[in-house]
């Protein structure tokens, strides 16, 4: 885990959030999920430097087509924001959990 998905994790496991339980690095097929809310079909992916590139934004949103084939969420949100507004990241998680049909989302 990086830096921030340990900071995030500390804020998500033991159900912390809403009650909700989410795994960690959780496979689903050829990926493995940052974060992952089975209950709400949710996925949280937090995203460095590397997903800011031509390639990387190609790889994601065949990755978050995929997921959505198999009826899962995505959000996504930059590592900077866990550093700058972690509260800010887990009221969009909550109201995320609140309200089961939104769109895929980045941050």
């Amino acid at each position: 885990m990086t830096p921030e998905e340990a900071v995030l994790w500390t804020q998500l496991k033991s159900h912390k959030l809403n009650g909700s339980k989410w795994r960690k690095q959780h496979p689903i097929e050829p990926y493995i999920l940052d974060f992952y809310c089975a209950s709400a079909k949710l996925c949280i992916e937090l995203d460095g430097q590397s997903h800011y590139t031509f390639h990387g934004a190609r790889e994601d949103d065949i990755r978050t087509q995929f997921l959505n084939s198999k009826g899962i969420r995505v959000i996504r949100f930059e590592n900077r924001l866990i550093w700058d507004n972690l509260q800010g990241v887990l009221d969009i998680i909550k109201a995320e959990l609140e309200n089961e049909v939104i769109e895929n989302k980045e941050y």
